[in-house]
C-alpha cells in the first residue's frame, strides 16, 4: 500500500511544539499497516521537523533556548526581506532538518516510550505548516 497526502498543521507560535496526535489523526490508514514506513516532508524553509522528548515541556524550551542562543537573531545577517526572524528561522530549519522517516507497526508508530514528533517553528508568526505524508506498507 501506498498513500501520499498533504497535512496543514495548526498556526503555531515560535518554538519546538508537539505534532504526533496531529500527524497520526490525519492519517487514519495508518492503523491497516502492520509493518511499514511514514515519511513525512515539510514544505516550508523556515521550521523544521525532528524526534524527541514527548513528555516534559523543559525539554522544549530548552531546545528553543538554546536555538536562539546557537542561531541569533541580532547578526549581520544579509537576507532580512521578510523581518529580523527569516534568516535565523532558515538556518535553525536546516540545523533541525525538513523530514523524518519514521517506522510504522501493528497499526501504530513504532516509537519508543518518550518520542514524539516536533514541529519546530522557527518565525515568530510562521502560520500553518504542511506536510506531505507517504506512507508504504503492507
Amino acid at each position: 500500500m501506498w498513500i501520499q497526502r498533504e497535512l496543514t498543521l495548526d498556526p503555531r507560535p515560535r518554538g519546538f511544539h508537539l505534532v504526533t496526535r496531529e500527524v497520526v489523526a490525519n492519517l487514519p490508514e495508518l492503523q491497516d499497516v502492520q509493518v511499514g514506513l511514514l515519511h513525512l516532508h515539510i514544505l516550508h524553509t523556515s521550521a523544521g521537523l525532528t524526534l524527541n522528548e514527548n513528555a516534559s515541556p523543559d525539554v522544549r524550551r530548552d531546545f528553543e533556548a538554546w536555538a536562539n542562543a546557537a542561531v541569533p537573531e541580532d547578526f549581520a545577517w544579509t537576507h532580512t526581506d521578510e523581518g529580523a526572524d527569516d534568516m535565523p528561522a532558515h538556518v535553525k530549519a536546516s540545523l533541525m532538518g525538513s523530514s523524518l522517516t519514521l517506522p510504522v507497526a501493528r497499526g501504530r508508530l513504532a516509537l519508543g516510550t518518550w518520542q514524539g514528533i516536533y514541529l519546530c517553528e522557527a518565525r515568530d508568526r510562521g502560520g500553518a505548516r504542511r506536510l506531505v505524508a507517504t506512507l508504504n506498507g503492507e
